[in-house]
Parts: structure tokens; C-alpha cells; sequence
């Protein structure tokens, strides 16, 4: 009876849309379709994208924040808060990267799903200890094979890539536009462009 009184009392207390959506993204072990949580919470996928704005409007000010991946959404800590998280969890310090890396980084960014030929080919160099380098980090992920000879691993960022770079989704990326980037030596030869992917916390 005690128990059947208490369930009563936790459905007389309405929670919003909100609210019931955030604890949902509280919970979930991995990040989520909006249609698994419209199935969950008996509400259109509509209705669960419109609840995921105001989410994010409400946590703009606060320590938290919605990130979406492929189509998946995940409640995560916000980036600004990275380094008293460390200090609060005694992490060490994040593990740098090397240029090389973050060069590589950016063309996985701006050109996934890419393969390493397509890589090696942009850089004008072997990246096979770089792409390894990034997987160990989780910055990147193997998202499928092409159909070509020899059916080449797809590389693409991961939500690890997001959290390091403080993004919410890939829409957040800064354009890239090549022909402003371009630039050109004493010789009239093409130098690599300077990518925008940066972070001042990554060093060599």
C-alpha cells in the first residue's frame, strides 16, 4: 500500500518535456536517436527536437551541454569547465598533439568519411602512425569501408573530437574556404594552407 501511495505521489508531480527528456540523456549509457527518446517518452520526434533546443537555451549559462554526433544526441559537461573537471577528477594533462596530428585531424574533419590514401594524398605524406595516433586518442573512429579495390577503411571524427574542440555538432566547424588559404612561395608554388583547426590547449 506504502509503495502504491508513493507511485501515486511521483505521478501526481508533472514533470515538463524538458525535464523528463534531460533525465532520459542523464541515464543513457551512450549517446541517443531522438526516436528512441520520442519512443521512450511517447512524444513525436518533433516534439523531442523542439524539447532538445530549449534544453540547450536553458544550459547556454551552465555547466552542461547538449552535443549531437551523427545524428545522436548526448548530455556531456561543457568545454569551458575542462580544466577544473581535471583538477577535480586529478587527471593529468590532456595528452598533446603534434601538428602533423592536427593537420590530419582537420582534413578527417572537413572531408569525412575519408580513406588514408585520400589522406596520404592531401598531405604528401604517409599517415599511418598519425591515424593510429589519433584512434588511440579516440579523436577519430573507423566508420565503415569503401567499395573500391582492396575496400579501404573510412575514417571519420568521433564525439571525443567534439568534447576536445568544444563543438556541439560538425555544423560548428569554421568554413573552410581554400581559395582564401591558398598561398604561394617565392616561386609560384602552392603552400599548404594554414588549417583553422586549432586549439591552444594542444601543443607538440
Amino acid at each position: 500500500m506504502a509503495e502504491e501511495n508513493s507511485n501515486q505521489t511521483y505521478e501526481s508531480k508533472k514533470l515538463s518535456l524538458e525535464a523528463k527528456l534531460e533525465a532520459l540523456l542523464l541515464v543513457a549509457p551512450t549517446a541517443a536517436a531522438p526516436s528512441q527518446l520520442a519512443a521512450a517518452l511517447e512524444v513525436t520526434a518533433r516534439q523531442v527536437e523542439k524539447a532538445l533546443q530549449g534544453l540547450e537555451e536553458t544550459y547556454a549559462e551552465r555547466g552542461m551541454r547538449i552535443q549531437t554526433h551523427n545524428g545522436r544526441v548526448q548530455l556531456t559537461s561543457a568545454p569551458e569547465a575542462a580544466v577544473c573537471i581535471e583538477r577535480f577528477l586529478e587527471l593529468e594533462t590532456a595528452t598533446r598533439l603534434t601538428s602533423a596530428a592536427l593537420e590530419t585531424l582537420a582534413i578527417v574533419a572537413y572531408q569525412q568519411p575519408v580513406t588514408r590514401p585520400q589522406i596520404d594524398y592531401i598531405r604528401g605524406v604517409n599517415s599511418d602512425s598519425v591515424i593510429r595516433n589519433l584512434l588511440s586518442k579516440g579523436l577519430i573512429e573507423e566508420s565503415g569501408r569503401t567499395e573500391g579495390p582492396g575496400r579501404p577503411i573510412l575514417y571519420s571524427t568521433s564525439p571525443e573530437f567534439l568534447q576536445h574542440f568544444g563543438l556541439s555538432s560538425l555544423t560548428d566547424l569554421p568554413p573552410l574556404n581554400l581559395r582564401e588559404e591558398l598561398e604561394f612561395d617565392v616561386n609560384g608554388e602552392r603552400t599548404q594552407p594554414e588549417l583553422p583547426l586549432h586549439d591552444n590547449n594542444l601543443k607538440d
